[in-house]
């Protein structure tokens, strides 16, 4: 807890609490260095610095003044907008404990989400009356719901809480190291949401680190689109531009516009984009790539999956070497490797580094760990496991779930792979997506990028399915290219000369898309509930039967 002091062990030196800067001063220093700037853009609108950090504390003295203080929880539920954003930082700036959620979430879900995290307020957009209804009548413990934008419900809306507390300052609560500033949910591939922990300390250095390895060289003449929900990932990139005076530039609604994305990509000369694989091979195939002027484009960082090969030659052939990939959870806050633009290489040839997520991020490791926990040898197939300052403080009120996570202070991050000579790391795939078919390991990732060279496959899911003979099969979903058509047969033959027989899917389905995430991911469970629900699996069964 802040301000103890704990005795070091025999001969050492007391360990002290630390104190660290509150993230919020970022906005302090950008107030001053960069007052007039512009810090924010949205629907024909921008703020500069001076006008945030004032919006910023008119909105930490509402809060203040309705008793929030240090360590609670301000859940947020709300599409992108400019009030979510000020949002983080009057929570920052309180020392209170930001709870932002997928806006795409159901009212139970976001709910259970609020009452897990204890949250004592509730910032909801107001084009969700059902959420605050169903927060406020799960909760035990909260006081509050105030609207962002129009709508009738709450005690009030953020527009009126600001311009009540216009004028006031609000100084940035003194932090330690170890004082939580944010309560990340994991995406809940398996079983509810977890809330993890992230501290003002732990995320001074993500900060300090994605500049370094992601984006060097970024200053206040950048300019950063946002293309994902401010509740996740992307929260966190806008929170390392902010770190250096960049300007933040969102679509103008939540529908994701690609012709008004790259139009603004070319209104404002954007030099940055935060992303996902699928979001970024929707950007790159879309019509607008080639109408607009995106020349001024840096760094296009995606991650949250690995990058299927001809989508990333396809990316690079469009837009240039201006890649970067990073692989990290939410529990590491995006940092555990890095491929930074000059080793995205668009030819298959000699030494081109194919497949590979990049190297350790900066003071971060990376051990390629067995089911007993010792390190594996290269090129060896084991559980990928980090250590470092960006990892988590751990899952709130989950002893369970922390156990689990950790072994020996390593986070297990739950992802197979391995790494090479050099250093550089390989994601076969998810431990939980791996399947056994007749007593063999297969990785559908293997299988999927080899799919993914048939001209007419845009995208494929590849998992595997209950089997009385094998114990799992493996099957495949694909989405055929506009225009492009392939039989299971035709199919089958193509891939029959790139893998083993035994892990050839047994059967192809051809649908028009595959089921996403919020975050634009395409969970295995998702596609498997949709293989259920179209009553296939029951088909292969019986097929499996006869």
């Amino acid at each position: 807890m802040s301000g103890e002091i704990a005795t070091a062990p025999a001969g050492g030196v007391a360990r002290m609490s630390r104190r660290v800067m509150n993230l919020a001063h970022i906005l302090t220093q950008n107030a001053r260095r960069h007052g007039d700037r512009p810090g924010f853009i949205w629907a024909g609108r921008q703020w500069n610095w001076k006008e945030i950090d004032a919006a910023v504390s008119a909105l930490a003295a509402g809060l203040a003044a309705r008793g929030i203080v240090k360590g609670d929880r301000i859940l947020v539920h709300s599409k992108n907008c400019a009030e979510m954003f000020w949002s983080m930082f009057a929570a920052f700036r309180l020392g209170a404990v930001w709870v932002p959620t997928n806006f795409r979430l159901m009212p139970d879900e976001v709910a259970y989400l609020g009452t897990s995290s204890g949250a004592r307020a509730f910032l909801c957009h107001g084009d969700f009356p059902e959420h605050a209804a169903a927060v406020k009548a799960e909760s035990k413990v909260l006081d509050f719901t105030w609207r962002i934008g129009e709508g009738a419900f709450g005690e009030t809306s953020l527009d009126e809480v600001i311009a009540a507390n216009d004028g006031a300052q609000v100084a940035n609560r003194a932090v330690d190291a170890d004082d939580p500033c944010w309560f990340f949910f994991t995406s809940g591939t398996t079983g509810r949401s977890k809330a993890a922990v992230l501290t003002h300390g732990q995320m001074a250095f993500v900060v300090t680190n994605h500049l370094c390895d992601l984006m060097p060289g970024t200053t206040e003449s950048d300019a950063s689109l946002v293309v994902a929900p401010l509740s996740h990932g992307a929260g966190v990139h806008q929170l390392v531009q902010a770190a250096r005076g960049v300007p933040t530039i969102l679509l103008p609604t939540e529908r994701f516009d690609i012709d008004e994305a790259f139009r603004l990509i070319e209104t404002h000369r954007v030099t940055n984009i935060f992303t996902v694989p699928t979001i970024l091979k929707m950007l790159v195939e879309h019509p607008a790539v080639d109408k607009h002027d995106h020349s001024s484009l840096r760094y296009i960082i995606y991650a949250g999956a690995p990058m299927y090969r001809e989508d990333q030659k396809a990316a690079l052939a469009k837009l240039g070497k201006v890649l970067v990939q990073y692989f990290g959870l939410g529990e590491v806050t995006g940092n555990i490797t890095v491929l930074p633009p000059a080793l995205h290489d668009p030819d298959d040839g000699p030494g081109a580094r194919i497949g590979t997520c990049g190297f350790e991020r900066t003071g971060m490791q990376v051990s390629i760990q067995g089911d007993d926990g010792d390190e594996l040898e290269p090129f060896q197939t084991g559980e990928i496991c980090v250590i470092g300052p960006a990892v988590f403080a751990g899952y709130y009120e989950n002893p369970e779930a922390n156990a689990k996570a950790f072994r020996d202070g390593w986070f297990r991050t739950g992802d197979l792979g391995h790494m090479d000579n050099e250093g550089f790391v390989y994601i076969t795939g998810r431990a939980s997506d791996m399947y056994i078919s007749g007593g063999s390991n297969i990785y559908p990732r293997e299988v999927e990028e080899k799919i993914l060279t048939h001209p007419a496959i845009g995208e494929v899911a590849v998992l595997g399915v209950p089997d009385p003979v094998w114990g799992e099969v493996g099957v495949a979903v694909c989405v055929a290219r506009d225009g492009q058509a392939v039989s299971e047969a035709e199919l089958a033959a193509f891939l029959g000369a790139k893998i083993p027989r035994y892990k050839m899917p047994k059967r192809f389905f051809f649908w028009e898309q595959l089921p996403k995430s919020g975050y634009g991911k395409v969970p295995k469970r998702l596609v498997r509930d949709e293989l259920e629900a179209r009553g296939l699996l029951e088909q292969i069964a019986k097929r499996a039967e006869q």
